[in-house]
């Protein structure tokens, strides 16, 4: 007898491990996956939280540990859909004059919003390797975070809404910018990591690491529902990892899957997020499951 199907509806973005899935190479006999499409992924991640509009989703790691610390009926999984190197991020305008981490403090610099993940990481790496104090950068951010309960810590302030990040940095009313995905292609514009492809060689050579911004959650009710269909949902995004033939031979894993092989990365991100004043705990990473 067959197993009746269950549906998921689920927002995960193009990577090279979840397109097998998403183009119906790999398939469960009995668990359907409805894909929403949701372009820029960024913006599953408030109606996942606030409303959960998703049986599961992508999620940025510090929306999750925001969402966990205010209780927000979410759970962890343990696969990683983006990892990148965060040192190239932090961009500075050439023509206006020379910044390096060192001179960041006294100065003003743009961020989407201040738990945007991959700002995270940044301040993170500025503070812990290069001894910026944070608290003597005045932080300007655009957009609100995705849980409604969290807020920024003092000092932070918001942009008007008719502005635009990239236009105010070329323009001089701000000395830097954190940039996400992706980065203006303008020749003007240069990371304050002086050779931050040589400096997160070494950062890897210390933590052993790739910085991890997003990885997948569901919602409490289906883990304790149905726990079955999440172990299925996991195994199809493990089966995806592997026909995708990652991590490639002798290469440096940018999709960690697993329990143990994250553990490393979110302690310190969860160390990093309670420094910045992100979550008001530390969180213990056997929680987040």
């Amino acid at each position: 007898m067959n197993s009746p199907t269950t549906s998921l509806r689920i927002a995960i973005g193009d990577y090279p491990h979840t397109l097998p899935l998403k183009r119906g190479e790999i398939a469960s006999p009995w668990l359907k996956l409805d894909f929403v499409e949701v372009k820029p992924m960024h913006k599953a991640f408030k109606p996942m939280v606030r409303e959960h509009a998703y049986d599961a989703s992508e999620m940025a790691l510090v929306t999750y540990f925001q969402a966990k610390d205010h209780d927000k009926g979410l759970t962890l999984l343990p696969a990683a859909m983006l990892a990148r190197f965060q040192h190239g991020t932090m961009l500075f305008n050439a023509e206006r004059s020379k910044l390096t981490p060192s001179g960041l403090p006294g100065r003003r610099i743009g961020v989407r919003s201040y738990s945007q993940t991959t700002g995270a990481w940044m301040r993170g790496i500025l503070a812990n390797d290069y001894q910026v104090d944070l608290s003597r950068v005045q932080w300007v951010t655009f957009e609100d975070g995705h849980v409604a309960e969290a807020r920024d810590p003092p000092g932070v302030i918001r942009a008007r809404s008719d502005q635009d990040m990239t236009k105010m940095l070329t323009d001089g009313e701000l000395d830097a910018a954190i940039y996400g995905a992706e980065l203006p292609k303008d020749a003007r514009l240069q990371s304050v990591i002086p050779d931050p492809d040589a400096a997160a060689r070494d950062w890897f050579g210390k933590h052993g690491l790739v910085p991890v911004n997003h990885m997948v959650v569901v919602t409490e009710q289906l883990a304790q529902s149905n726990p079955r269909a999440v172990a299925e949902l996991y195994r199809l995004l493990e089966e995806g990892r592997k026909v995708a033939g990652l991590p490639a031979a002798g290469a440096i894993d940018t999709a960690p899957f697993g329990r143990e092989a994250n553990r490393p990365c979110l302690e310190l991100l969860i160390s990093y997020a309670v420094e910045q004043r992100l979550i008001s705990r530390r969180l213990d990473v056997d929680e987040l499951w």
